[in-house]
């Protein structure tokens, strides 16, 4: 987007530098991950950045509502409610495909969540980058423009809130099989917070603990919390001392319940130029017969599982609850990123934080996901070359 960065990026660019890359991130925990890592970063345009922002705070206006908490209460019907909900969600991600309309590039909501998302990874990829492509160091890859400190200081208060270290755990179920769990380990490294899987805590009460690596018992006073109910719901062999729905005596950094609140199921409340027509299957009065160019998404899952992409008739008639899925517009995704064979898609995940005191989250970081296939998901993108995740580079605002 940004052809000067774009030209000299690739001309610097060698798969002996990409593999440098990549072994440099392994190297500092002795962990390569287990997602494939894009070669390149996204060049951000400011006019590109002014439009992610506007349909951010189109978003956001949504969420603000005095009424929000009472117009999302089914999506808690329908899922486990956790006591103790908190004002507003801690983390907010607002997906866009960056796609064309009427010939001009625009970005269009894809999907929105109230879940943390690659925190810490991110600015370590930034900086990964810049050492191998030092024409990286003029751009940033935060929204204010802010430096690396002033980033994790607000990281640090929005996942701590002012507790000690070891009372704040980052949770999930068998952390070290996740994805994503090489955020775990900046998050750990970056914050000093310990890595705890639900099954290693212990309730007393109604406070939890956790044993630290010297054999102590910690009490747990706030959680981070990464764990994705539809897959506790799959993992019934989990021999856990606590339930998401006790009423417990911990903070939470991510209240469960804004999963569901910010999720799928507020897409059909949203219209605007940068949102997409969608429709909950239980308001569907007739399936379109253009199914071509509709998606089937399920409103809770993640990362992509359960969306069907060529919808049929008879796939809508299946669906048992129809409370439980939307049927989307495709939007026309414009290859826009030049690789060296070709130009490529792209999705921007904005992230915010929301601390407990602010009127209104603040945008921090992105995350960027490359594809050449049908869909930014892996499935769609096997076997292919400058695909995967990567981040979002901003340039830098002057004076």
């Amino acid at each position: 987007m940004i052809p000067k960065y774009r030209q000299a990026f690739n001309e610097a660019f060698s798969n002996e530098k990409y593999q440098q890359f990549q072994d440099d991130i392994a190297s500092d925990f002795d962990y390569l991950p287990t997602f494939r890592m894009a070669e390149t970063p996204f060049f951000i345009s400011n006019e590109l950045k002014a439009q992610l922002l506007e349909g951010c705070d189109d978003v956001i206006k949504l969420i603000q509502r005095d009424d929000f908490k009472q117009l999302t209460e089914k999506s808690l019907e329908l899922n486990t409610k956790v006591p103790n909900e908190d004002e507003h969600t801690t983390f907010l991600a607002i997906d866009f495909g960056i796609c064309e309309e009427d010939g001009k590039v625009i970005p269009k909501l894809i999907e929105v969540q109230g879940f943390p998302s690659l925190f810490n990874y991110q600015p370590t990829l930034y900086d990964k980058f810049k050492k191998y492509y030092p024409v990286l160091e003029e751009l940033t890859p935060f929204v204010n423009d802010i430096s690396q400190a002033q980033y994790l200081k607000i990281l640090d208060d929005a996942i701590r809130n002012g507790h000690p270290k070891e009372n704040v755990i980052l949770l999930e179920i068998e952390p070290e099989k996740q994805n994503t769990k090489i955020d775990f380990y900046y998050c750990r490294r970056d914050l000093g917070i310990p890595i705890v899987c639900v099954t290693d805590l212990v309730k007393e009460g109604k406070q939890l603990f956790y044993t630290d690596e010297q054999g102590r018992r910690i009490q747990v006073k706030r959680i981070y919390n990464r764990v994705i109910f539809d897959e506790l719901e799959l993992r019934k062999d989990l021999k856990m001392d606590f339930s998401f729905s006790d009423d417990l005596d911990v903070e939470w950094a991510g209240h469960p319940n804004w999963f569901f609140r910010i999720s799928k199921f507020i897409l059909p409340f949203l219209k605007g130029k940068y949102f997409i027509e969608t429709t909950l299957l239980s308001d569907l009065k007739d399936i379109p017969e253009d199914l071509e160019n509709y998606v089937l998404k399920p409103l809770f899952s993640f990362s992509g599982s359960g969306v069907i992409f060529h919808v049929k008739k008879e796939d809508i008639e299946a669906v048992v609850e129809k409370d439980l899925y939307i049927l989307q517009k495709k939007v026309n995704y414009i290859p826009i990123i030049q690789s060296p064979d070709g130009k490529v898609k792209t999705e921007v995940r904005v992230l915010y934080v929301w601390k407990k005191e602010d009127p209104s989250p603040t945008p921090l970081c992105n995350l960027v996901r490359l594809s050449r296939g049908e869909m930014i998901g892996v499935k769609f993108n096997k076997d292919k070359d400058w695909v995967g995740g990567t981040v979002g580079l901003f340039e830098k605002a002057i004076g």
